[in-house]
């Protein structure tokens, strides 16, 4: 079982789209696939039209084992299901605090699902936090969606030198540039210039696109509802690099 994290310090970068939409297409492509959303906002939970169950919660999560098994969900697509998030994971860092292996309790909540899933995504909240360090120590991967602008190149920097400074472990850092908008000019200097000289970076990217919001009013991933799309495409490419990451 391999983990993926979409991850950003801040919100609003497209992360929760890109998670719905990978592991959509991670499930089309014969992995048995989960999504946990861990964001409080639960914006992943929304999409795939699952409503959390009354009884799961924050301290459901941090409890592991059967407390989560019986709150997965299967969504609308076959191979993929959902592990749905809760308000009261706004919570989640004083619930991990109180625990002995904080850092590590994730990984270790996560571990017996690798006799049901091939592939697991977290989306996961913005800021850096407890919950984010477990999130660091849990993932293989950790995916960063970054908009191409100087402020966000400034806070993704700071997010290298702080995942670098804990040292997560054995998890590699990808990044891909989301919310592109090629009519801008320093959107596409900063691509130039990170795509040259930054190896992390991977060369597909995610346009900036009505589509990706109207994800909200289909309540589907996008290559699910628009499968010939633009958007679609680039999401198929994103998938195709995770994928050889992965392998």
């Amino acid at each position: 079982m391999k983990t993926v994290a979409i991850y950003h310090i801040k919100g609003g970068v497209g992360k929760t789209a890109s998670a719905v939409n990978l592991a959509f297409l991670a499930s089309r492509d014969g992995f048995r696939t989960l999504l946990c959303d861990l964001d409080p906002q639960a914006s992943a939970t929304f999409y795939l039209r699952i409503r959390s169950p009354k009884k799961h919660s924050g301290k459901k999560l941090i409890q592991g084992g059967k407390s989560i098994a019986k709150n997965i969900r299967g969504t609308d697509f076959p191979g993929l299901d959902l592990l749905p998030s809760d308000f009261s994971y706004r919570k989640l860092d004083l619930l991990l605090s109180d625990v002995k292996g904080s850092k590590k309790k994730l990984r270790d909540i996560l571990a017996p699902l690798a006799k049901e899933y091939d592939l697991i995504f977290l989306d996961s909240p913005p800021n850096i936090t407890l919950a984010s360090e477990n999130i660091f120590r849990a993932a293989n991967i950790i995916l960063v969606p970054m908009i191409p602008t100087t402020l966000s190149l400034n806070t993704y920097e700071k997010l290298l030198a702080f995942i670098a400074d804990k040292e997560p472990g054995s998890a590699r850092i990808a990044a891909f540039f989301s919310m592109v908008e090629r009519r801008k000019k320093m959107h596409n200097q900063t691509m130039e210039q990170l795509s040259d000289t930054d190896p992390l970076f991977l060369r597909s990217y995610i346009p900036y696109s009505a589509l990706i919001e109207k994800m909200g009013l289909y309540r589907q991933p996008v290559p699910a509802y628009r499968p010939n799309s633009m958007p679609a495409e680039a999401y198929r490419q994103l998938w195709a690099e995770l994928k050889a990451l992965l392998a």
